[in-house]
């Protein structure tokens, strides 16, 4: 059974730092673009950002972009999203997302930027 987990959310302060990870299992993790989606209560899901299945193509919402960093382990079937200079609009419940068969969300992590 596909399934992602994320993990790696928490409070932390504006200007702070966190990274997200989301481990995948059930499915060849490789062969699949990935991404990372975001949202706030009231509002629509956001994409963040997504990266090819090798890596090898990468794109970030605007409002990320030079802050954000998404990776991935193939070996370890494992997605990451670096956040710096973190704001408190950056506050939301964070999900990995992988386009296998009609989609796999995980459960989301959530992330709060306040002082």
């Amino acid at each position: 059974q596909a399934r992602l987990v994320e993990s790696g959310g928490g409070l932390v302060q504006p200007g702070g730092s966190l990274r997200l990870s989301c481990a995948a299992s059930g499915f060849d993790f490789g062969r699949y673009a990935m991404s990372w989606y975001r949202q706030v209560p009231g509002k629509e899901r956001e994409r963040v950002a997504v990266i090819t299945s090798i890596g090898d193509s990468i794109d970030y919402a605007d409002s990320v972009k030079g802050l954000f960093t998404i990776s991935r382990d193939n070996y370890k079937n494992e997605l990451y999203l670096s956040m710096n200079a973190l704001k408190p609009e950056d506050t939301a419940v964070y999900y990995c997302f992988a386009l296998v068969g009609s989609g796999i969300w995980g459960q989301g992590t959530p992330v709060t930027v306040s002082s």
